[in-house]
């Protein structure tokens, strides 16, 4: 379902987002969100959609094989050699 609704903005360029859009989002209290655009068009995404969403989309393109706690690993161990060679230096 759509809505739209109207948001006032103050002369120092905040606004209060409305409590049905925080809802929408799944905010309640302080929370982070998202603010994409995209040529005039403005959206609002939480942090958990935007994170899942980047999830998704690392899953659907990835050609590694490696599960995450193993691509860490992989990484602090190059990290380990930089600074080993850049001792040697």
């Amino acid at each position: 379902m759509s809505e739209t609704i109207d948001v006032r903005i103050a002369p120092n360029g905040r606004m209060v987002l409305p409590r049905a859009a925080r809802e929408a989002l799944g905010l309640t209290g302080a929370g982070v969100v998202v603010v994409s655009l995209d040529g005039n068009d403005v959206r609002l995404t939480s942090m958990r959609e935007s994170l899942l969403q980047a999830q998704a989309l690392y899953r659907a393109n990835s050609t590694n094989a490696l599960s995450t706690d193993d691509f860490l690993k992989n990484r602090r161990d190059e990290a380990l050699q930089e600074q080993s060679e850049d001792l040697k230096s």
